[in-house]
């Protein structure tokens, strides 16, 4: 891929988030970046892989999830296109604590994570960058605790539907009842009941 655009498709993504975004940063991590395309449907990594490698989701989208004692999968959270994933090794893991998994035909971008952590340290644009990423990660973790400490399911899923309309455009209902740690039949119900509450035009 030609490193030029590829930087500019960066630089458009931390715009979206209103993440700043040195240009010159965004080049030096193109540079020590891999790209792949991921089948819809295929298993990205493990529980207990090396987090040798990082990835940034270019287009596409995947979703992380844990294995219960009983075998059923718990969605823990999706990647959309300008989402880190596969990233447990940036805060410090030695081994994946979740399944990755492609929901659509994606294009990641893949970087060692030595060399991710490297970057941050040496580079101070890319720092500061960095210490965006994690003020947002917290302020996501905020978000999600409050969810289920003080919100019913169906305030959950409004909730989930306001900030991330386009998961739930492109993500099977069933990986969000998981993620919002209800059954696929109670989401349906809240759905429903939506649908019925809704307003005629």
């Amino acid at each position: 891929m030609d490193k030029e655009y590829l930087v500019q498709q960066l630089s458009e993504i931390a715009a979206r988030y209103n993440v700043p975004a040195d240009r010159e940063a965004l080049g030096e991590l193109v540079a020590i970046s891999s790209f792949r395309v991921i089948a819809q449907g295929s298993l990205i990594a493990s529980i207990g892989d090396g987090t040798g490698y990082s990835g940034l989701m270019l287009n596409g989208t995947a979703r992380s999830y844990y294995i219960d004692s009983e075998g059923n999968d718990i969605t823990r959270g999706f990647a959309v296109e300008g989402s880190l994933f596969m990233d447990e090794g940036l805060y410090g893991y030695d081994e994946r604590i979740c399944m990755w998994e492609a929901l659509e035909d994606s294009t990641v971008m893949l970087c060692e994570t030595c060399r991710v952590r490297d970057l941050i340290r040496s580079n101070a644009a890319f720092k500061d960058l960095w210490i965006c990423l994690l003020e947002m990660s917290v302020r996501y973790k905020l978000y999600r605790e409050n969810g289920f400490l003080v919100e019913s399911a169906a305030e959950r899923y409004m909730h989930f539907k306001k900030l991330y309309p386009e998961v739930c455009r492109r993500v099977p209902q069933k990986h969000i009842a998981t993620y919002l740690g209800i059954t696929p039949e109670s989401l349906s119900r809240i759905r429903s009941a939506m649908k019925e509450r809704k307003p005629e035009a």
